[in-house]
């Protein structure tokens, strides 16, 4: 706020200097129409002395003329050059100031930078450790379904084995049953075959 002060009054300042300096200037123009008039009506006289006089006068008003000129032209190169020195100021504190806004921009870029690295190197330990899990359950997997195939092949292999001891039994059963069948009929055929032999 109190930077837009000096820059709210200067032009008030401005514009008094500026009417100061065309006061002087018409000022200066005046006194070089009169010396012209002065001459002008010096030549119409006719006289030699009045003629010598207005040329005089005439080269007094018109240094005094120029030297308002002068003055004005002074005047004027030392405003443009306080206006350059307060822009130039106003420049380095603008520059200052966006120079310590892209100081904090780019500390706070790296910042953020640095925070969401630190996130990518935590989710690829995250990552290598999740595939390192799966892997070793997918072995544990394998073992398993390679056990599970393995017991159910001996599962297989004990029912085959269980099927043939099953038929097996059944035709030691029917051989013992035609050999008791047979024991039997030589039982009871042979007390008949006793009693005629004896």
């Amino acid at each position: 706020m109190s930077s837009l002060l000096p820059q709210q009054s200067q032009p008030s300042r401005t514009a008094a200097r500026r009417r100061q300096r065309s006061t002087r200037l018409s000022v200066a123009v005046a006194l070089l129409g009169l010396s012209a008039l002065l001459v002008l009506g010096a030549v119409v006289s006719g006289s030699f002395l009045l003629t010598a006089l207005a040329g005089v006068v005439a080269v007094l008003l018109g240094g005094a003329a120029t030297k308002m000129t002068n003055a004005e032209l002074a005047d004027s190169r030392v405003e443009a050059a306080r206006d350059r020195a307060e822009q130039a100021r106003a420049y380095a504190a603008l520059t200052e100031h966006k120079t310590a806004e892209n100081m904090a921009f780019a500390l706070d870029m790296r910042r953020k930078i640095a925070a969401r690295e630190e996130v990518i190197v935590g989710l690829e330990k995250a990552l290598i450790n999740s595939q390192r899990l799966m892997f070793e359950q997918t072995r544990k997997l394998g073992a398993e379904a390679r056990r599970a195939e393995g017991a159910e092949r001996s599962l297989s292999d004990s029912e085959d084995r269980a099927a043939d001891a099953i038929v097996l039994v059944a035709e030691l059963e029917a051989e013992i049953d035609v050999l008791r069948a047979e024991l039997t009929s030589w039982r009871t055929a042979t007390p008949g075959k006793r009693a005629s032999s004896a």
